[in-house]
């Protein structure tokens, strides 16, 4: 069974490399983040003519998570219980579905903006919920992970130099302890290998040449309890999907399992 994560920042400008991509890579269940499109215009059509099932959590703005799956689409939820909310409204940022064997949750964690701002604050408590929300699956004799764009640097290592990030987001300590703590609940870091180079980076800014240059990120993450863990075969970064004209900033973490 072959598990994907990417973020496509718009499936709507993505939408030809992802069905290419998908008639390619022989994936099974797809997680999804940046969707930014409403739940009626997402191309479920399209997707259902090369056999997947789609669940959306999406309003249309810059948020926005699907699950694909062409080995069944079950018990579907929608948004975290306990979400905090940001400013008063409950932005799409999670959903879960159990695909075949194996329950999955596409997240797109909240950015955090600058340390000093509400955004912040918010994406910790968001990291709280999260965590609330997936402890019995992760803690379940059942392959259950949690993938997508967490929008944090486990590591100094998972960046390309972590001089430039000083005093920003994504590699704070308050940040990488909520990855610990979710991590607590029984999950484990599948780190994907890189295709290029010797780390593998699943991000890559648009501006100041980052892809070419290889200034890139781990933000997009597996997180998988025991189960899921043992069966892993191989996880990789599809980086060649991070090249050419109309890409996304960030590349598929794929992973293999023998279930």
């Amino acid at each position: 069974m072959r598990i994907a994560t990417w973020n496509v920042n718009s499936i709507t400008a993505r939408l030809p490399r992802l069905l290419a991509w998908l008639e390619s890579s022989g994936t099974d269940v797809l997680c999804l983040q940046e969707a930014k499109v409403a739940e009626e215009r997402f191309p479920a059509e399209e997707l259902r003519e090369l056999g997947y099932e789609s669940a959306v959590h999406a309003t249309g703005r810059w948020n926005g998570v699907a699950v694909l799956s062409r080995v069944g689409l079950e018990d579907v939820v929608k948004g975290l219980p306990g979400d905090p909310g940001y400013d008063g409204e409950l932005e799409p940022r999670a959903v879960s579905a159990t695909c075949g064997p194996v329950r999955v949750w596409s997240v797109y964690v909240p950015n955090g903006r600058e340390v000093d701002h509400p955004h912040y604050a918010y994406k910790l408590q968001w990291f709280e919920a999260l965590k609330a929300a997936v402890a019995g699956d992760a803690a379940g004799s059942r392959p259950f992970a949690v993938l997508g764009d967490y929008n944090v640097a486990p590591t100094d290592e998972d960046v390309h130099d972590i001089a430039v990030f000083e005093g920003s987001t994504h590699v704070t300590p308050a940040e990488r302890a909520a990855l610990a703590s979710l991590r607590e609940t029984g999950l484990t870091d599948v780190v994907p290998r890189p295709l290029k180079y010797d780390h593998p980076f699943t991000y890559w800014d648009y501006r100041q040449l980052g892809f070419p240059k290889n200034r890139g990120m781990r933000i997009d993450l597996v997180y998988g309890n025991e189960p899921f863990s043992k069966a892993v075969s191989d996880a990789y970064v599809d980086r060649e999907e991070r090249k050419g004209k109309g890409a996304s900033d960030h590349a598929p973490v794929v992973v293999d399992l023998d279930v």
